[in-house]
């Protein structure tokens, strides 16, 4: 499922450039086939008949889903195949069928993924990372387009079910890639799922802000949403549960919706919708090409591989792949949220994660259910490799208040939630985190080479 965050639109759209659009010049209703920006009865620039205040009745939405479709295709130039349907379900409900804090069931136990997100020191060991993804989502989803069975779910942001158009919209752009271009593909790393996503759910806020633009500038538009009633504020942003899921882990999840927008706005100056077509067949290696729209297609990621080095007591997932790639955004969210880059936390712009060259995270387990990993990173220069170390062993030290028994070990200490033991060692370009329960883990973790 694409599902949209609540997004403000001023960040993501900054820096990108707004076509120009033309005005009304279109027969009362098309000749033959469809045309693009008519749907079902309704040209792009028609008005509807609708009351928000009390909710739309099932023709009001109707009108609203058929113009909204007819919009999203004139500012996308693309033609629906199909009429997408859209239901409309409350907060409480959205969080009961995704299993999220209200009432739901926590995730499935992954201790494999919890390796990763605690190598990143976002998620530790009083939660896993299933329960923390459904807690965000549940608090912060406005909305989906479900690929499996071709319909969008709004998630009303007050009592009385209402459709938000920019959720609307958003969602529609995720059907019109999905009916063009497929959307089930699938990403093996942490990295690629979100340098995807810079793809599909730029490509979606992209659109949807461009046609926000047009509101104000010749369309009219139905009123925003009133969110004030449940907690929410009127620009997008959450305010009564502001605390209720884990910062870091949003900031890695909302990196798509912010700079993927400035990445295909890149890509459509330099070679107009055609070249956004082609991303669709052409994802980004990394979030470091979403986030540097430059590198992208030619700087590839380095391929990292990290040896077998454990004791007999120590093990690897059996998981494919082996490893996951958390890249630069995950390096960016992690350096940030544990104190070590400061400024816009949502301008994934720092010093500590520029330089990134490729990383794995290979997670491990003994017999007795303790669990470890080794984090292998490389750096385009020595000198990156050598912030990135500084910024690491800080995170540890000022952040989680670890002692260091000897040279390279640290040790958080039993009241934290990170409460292991780490090697932290850096060799040219390159920087190596094993971590395990304790300090007498680590080379039956990962052996030091002689």
């Amino acid at each position: 499922m694409r599902k949209e965050l609540l997004v403000a639109l001023a960040v993501v759209f900054a820096g990108c450039t707004v076509p120009s659009f033309g005005g009304s010049d279109h027969p009362e209703t098309p000749a033959g086939e469809d045309a693009i920006g008519y749907e079902n009865g309704y040209w792009y620039d028609d008005s509807v008949s609708v009351t928000t205040d009390d909710g739309l009745n099932e023709t009001e939405r109707e009108a609203v889903v058929a113009r909204t479709m007819a919009r999203v295709e004139q500012v996308r130039g693309l033609e629906f195949k199909e009429t997408v349907p859209v239901s409309v379900i409350s907060r409480a409900e959205y969080q009961n069928r995704s299993g999220g804090s209200s009432g739901g069931s926590a995730g499935p136990e992954n201790p494999w993924n919890d390796q990763v997100w605690e190598a990143l020191l976002i998620i530790g060991e009083d939660s896993g990372s299933s329960e923390s993804i459904d807690d965000t989502l549940s608090t912060t989803v406005q909305g989906y387009y479900s690929p499996s069975n071709d319909e969008i779910v709004i998630v009303s942001p007050t009592e009385t079910p209402q459709i938000d158009r920019r959720t609307l919209s958003h969602e529609l752009v995720h059907a019109l890639q999905d009916q063009h271009f497929g959307l089930n593909g699938s990403a093996k790393t942490q990295d690629t799922q979100l340098s995807r996503q810079g793809v599909t759910e730029g490509e979606a806020n992209y659109v949807r802000v461009l046609y926000e633009r047009r509101c104000g500038d010749g369309w009219g538009c139905i009123a925003l949403p009133d969110r004030t009633s449940d907690g929410e504020s009127s620009d997008g942003g959450d305010t009564s549960q502001e605390s209720s899921y884990n910062e870091g882990l949003f900031t890695v999840l909302y990196q798509p919706y912010v700079t993927g927008p400035r990445f295909v706005d890149q890509i459509r100056s330099d070679g107009g919708w055609d070249a956004v077509d082609a991303l669709h067949d052409d994802f980004p290696d990394s979030t470091e090409q979403v986030l540097h729209p430059e590198k992208y297609p030619d700087e590839k990621p380095v391929n990292v591989s990290v040896a077998d080095r454990s004791s007999s007591d120590w093990s690897r997932f059996d998981h494919d792949p082996v490893g996951d790639t958390v890249g630069e955004t995950s390096i960016y969210a992690m350096m940030y949220h544990n104190g070590q880059t400061e400024g816009d936390r949502y301008s994934y712009e720092s010093e500590v994660s520029a330089g990134w060259g490729g990383d794995l995270v290979v997670p491990y387990r003994n017999g007795s259910g303790g669990y470890g990993y080794v984090w292998e990173t490389r750096w385009d220069t020595e000198e990156d490799a050598r912030e990135f170390e500084r910024a690491y062993r800080a995170a540890l030290t000022e952040e989680h208040d670890a002692v260091q028994p000897r040279n390279n070990i640290y040790v958080v200490p039993d009241e934290s939630q990170f409460n292991d033991a780490f090697r932290v060692v850096r060799s040219g370009k390159t920087v190596r985190i094993v971590n395990g329960p304790k300090s007498g883990d680590l080379d039956d973790i990962h052996r030091v080479e002689e």
